[in-house]
């Protein structure tokens, strides 16, 4: 029970103890101890009877008070991680807009046309799932169509797998509608994709950076696997010194250097060239606003506000070294100053895959970031050795 004590003033009575409060109605036992204990407001023994109006006053105040509260209550619940445990029943009813708004987007892509996400894919979404269980995750695929349907049922294991996670979101990618009120749409109305060699990888370029500068968020490869948050809100991640990769970044909605990119995209375009609208135009971008400088040890770069991250964060293993992923390891590296782990999958081109029982750096990657893909890839394997009718 709340003590509070009450200074007599001139048309006041003294403060009620709480027996006093009981030898009144019970409606005014219970008013008493709500006003005491909410809002401590002295009970009068002897008031005079209000009149209409101020009692009127009195319970527009109790309301607004309550409504108060709720709202409240409301507020922090949407804030809490708990929101996205109700999502799942609704997610195939939410537009991208609706989830994107939503703020703090992991975001991923998939330029190519297949509908059945690979391992390395399912990966990467899941372990950032675990890593940002506040957030939502979007995987955006040019293969699906507004028709397209992912339910739990679809023949897609992939998509049963990634539905089932409570904060991760499936979506075509309509890249006309992503580019609109950008500098890439005029490029996009221009462009013949049947004419560009590197179509897949310039598309992507041009679709992450639209997304990351209208709604904000981390945009990240499909071939990257998430072992711990990324403090930082406005970064670009070194692949080396002096240079900068775009395989993982991030930037807060409507981000001036993300609209300078976009710009710099349209003007220096060259589809011939891999990377140009890619990781070399963030380095390029990131000199015009301060002078790179190599890197010593594990610190961080600074400059203009944006965060210029050690190579440690994401790139460990440098691409030359990539298949050092899938090799076993006499003891296997912590890792600790990184966030993320970028596993060079265009390097790869797919020609090296996880295997259960391998014992390769890349399965115990799996086994402890991405568990349910890599069930399901234990369980794939047991179908493939099963004998088919014909044996």
């Amino acid at each position: 029970m709340v003590q509070t004590v009450w200074v007599s003033s001139p048309g006041r009575c003294p403060a009620l103890q709480e027996s006093d409060c009981h030898r009144q109605s019970k409606k005014r036992s219970w008013r008493c101890r709500f006003f005491r204990t909410i809002i401590q407001h002295p009970c009068r023994r002897h008031a005079p009877k209000r009149s209409r109006k101020a009692r009127m006053l009195r319970k527009i105040q109790i309301c607004l008070c309550f409504c108060f509260v709720s709202g409240i209550l409301y507020e922090i619940s949407l804030l809490s991680s708990c929101v996205f445990s109700y999502l799942p029943m609704a997610q195939h009813y939410l537009t991208p807009e609706q989830v994107l708004n939503l703020g703090k987007s992991i975001i991923f892509l998939e330029t190519t046309e297949r509908l059945e996400p690979p391992p390395l894919v399912s990966c990467s979404v899941e372990s950032a799932a675990r890593i940002y269980q506040d957030r939502p995750i979007i995987l955006f695929m040019r293969g699906l169509t507004n028709e397209t349907a992912l339910d739990l049922n679809t023949s897609y294991a992939a998509f049963s797998l990634l539905s089932s996670m409570k904060n991760v979101f499936i979506f075509p990618l309509q890249m006309e509608t992503i580019f609109q009120e950008t500098p890439l749409l005029q490029w996009y109305n221009q462009v013949v994709p049947e004419q560009e060699k590197n179509w897949v990888h310039v598309s992507s370029d041009a679709s992450r950076l639209a997304l990351i500068w209208k709604y904000g968020g981390i945009y990240m490869d499909t071939d990257v696997i998430s072992i711990r948050p990324i403090p930082q809100q406005s970064f670009l991640a070194a692949q080396k010194s002096r240079f900068s990769s775009n395989g993982i970044f991030g930037f807060p909605a409507r981000h001036k250097f993300i609209w300078d990119c976009m710009e710099n995209f349209v003007l220096k375009y060259n589809g011939n060239i891999w990377g140009n609208q890619g990781p070399f135009l963030m380095t390029r971008m990131l000199k015009t606003l301060c002078n790179l400088t190599d890197f010593q040890g594990t610190e961080d770069h600074s400059c203009q506000n944006i965060s210029f991250l050690n190579p440690q964060r994401f790139y460990p293993i440098p691409y030359p070294a990539w298949s050092r992923y899938y090799q076993v390891w006499d003891k296997s590296p912590s890792f600790d100053h990184s966030y993320a782990l970028h596993l060079w999958n265009f390097m790869n081109r797919n020609r090296k895959v996880v295997v259960a029982g391998s014992n390769t750096l890349a399965e115990k990657l799996y086994k402890t970031y991405c568990p349910t893909t890599y069930q399901d890839l234990i369980q794939n394997a047991k179908h493939r050795d099963l004998p088919g009718p014909e044996d």
